[in-house]
């Protein structure tokens, strides 16, 4: 997962609203969001090399718990034996341990993962972990976004893209859509906005986009979360693959 928009409280209806776009090599295999034969409780993709999750949400223990995990790009801290990130959110997902349980957990444990970002929600609120943060912490109410860097490091299709989520907030309604509209933009920043993180000015320019199309590698799933405010929601997610092709959509109502 390389782009979270993230909405906390921020609207009367709903609690949560959530965009964002899972980035990774083609090659890699993974099957598209369905409710799991392991765990039935959970609703995600699923990385079939390792086994994880990228996003998902649970019923485990009576209500709604969401999870979510994005990459900091950090080669110099990238381990070959280290644990899967994904397994961060499939455990959250599985288990009964509390949000703020988990992050902390994770964060405890983060020399054991290559550089990541880690985002978990159950009825207490929302809780954010990283491998480069000192501590857990609980999220105020408010509008976030996330790429590949920590929570709100404003790389330009971060605050271009938060940007626009919050005007779509600021609606009456909440427009699916529009939200899905949000991350599909295929625009690159200028070279002079680029931040540089040790993989070359074609590479910076190409994952600059929301959505990401590239030789081998792009934007494989686009998901958007609401969860109002009576203990329901809707799920959907849209599949993509090499050249950003669209493949499929799964919605689900929670």
């Amino acid at each position: 997962m390389c782009l979270i928009l993230l909405a906390v409280d921020a609207r009367p209806d709903y609690g949560v609203v959530l965009a964002s776009n899972r980035d990774e090599w083609q090659e890699r295999p993974a099957s598209p969001a369905a409710w799991w034969a392991d765990a039935p409780q959970v609703l995600a993709g699923r990385d079939l090399k390792a086994g994880g999750t990228w996003m998902g949400v649970s019923r485990a223990g009576g209500g709604l718990r969401w999870a979510a995990v994005t990459n900091v790009r950090d080669f110099a801290r990238v381990r070959d034996n280290a644990r899967s990130r994904g397994e961060l959110v499939r455990s959250f997902l599985m288990g009964d341990e509390s949000a703020a349980g988990a992050t902390e957990t994770a964060q405890a444990e983060a020399s054991e993962y290559s550089p990541f970002n880690f985002l978990a929600s159950d009825a207490d609120g929302v809780w954010y972990a990283s491998s480069h943060t000192d501590a857990a912490r609980r999220l105020d109410a408010g509008v976030y976004g996330m790429s590949n860097a920590t929570l709100d490091t404003p790389w330009p299709k971060v605050v271009a893209a938060r940007a626009e989520f919050s005007d779509a907030l600021a609606a009456e309604h909440v427009d699916e859509d529009g939200l899905f509209r949000i991350l599909a933009d295929r625009g690159t920043a200028p070279d002079a906005d680029l931040p540089d993180t040790g993989i070359g000015r074609a590479w910076e320019r190409a994952l600059s986009a929301r959505f990401i199309v590239a030789e081998g590698y792009g934007s494989r799933a686009s998901t958007v979360l609401l969860l109002d405010r009576a203990g329901g929601g809707r799920f959907v997610e849209r599949s993509f693959g090499e050249g950003g092709v669209p493949v499929g959509e799964e919605a689900f109502d929670l």
